[in-house]
């Protein structure tokens, strides 16, 4: 397997596992970054908090969607990253409307 580029080296350096939790916590955080960029939210306070379980939640179901599609590892960040870039309301948006499509 070639360890070339950023996520691959992540991926030798610190794991798997690890690489999988670094991706979701930077979606999480760039998700997180955009609420504060709104005035939503400050950016150290008791909301940060709460993002640590979403984003092992988020990165539990983008291994698998990854896992499911048979995809490599750098791919598979991607994913994890996308999944706790949008969360589970994103991810309820997204499977409603598949669903509602998916009806005759």
């Amino acid at each position: 397997m070639d360890e070339t580029g950023f996520v691959g080296w992540l991926s030798s350096w610190t794991g798997g596992a690890a690489t999988t939790l670094i991706g979701a916590s930077v979606g999480r955080l760039m998700w997180h970054s955009g609420e504060v960029r709104k005035g939503a939210r400050r950016f150290f306070g008791p909301e940060l908090l709460w993002e640590i379980p979403v984003a092992v939640g988020m990165a539990i179901i983008g291994e698998s969607i990854a896992s499911y599609l048979e995809v490599g590892q750098p791919v598979s960040t991607g994913i994890v990253a996308f999944a706790a870039y949008i969360g589970p309301r994103g991810a309820e948006v997204l499977i409603a409307k598949w669903i509602t499509k998916a009806k005759p």
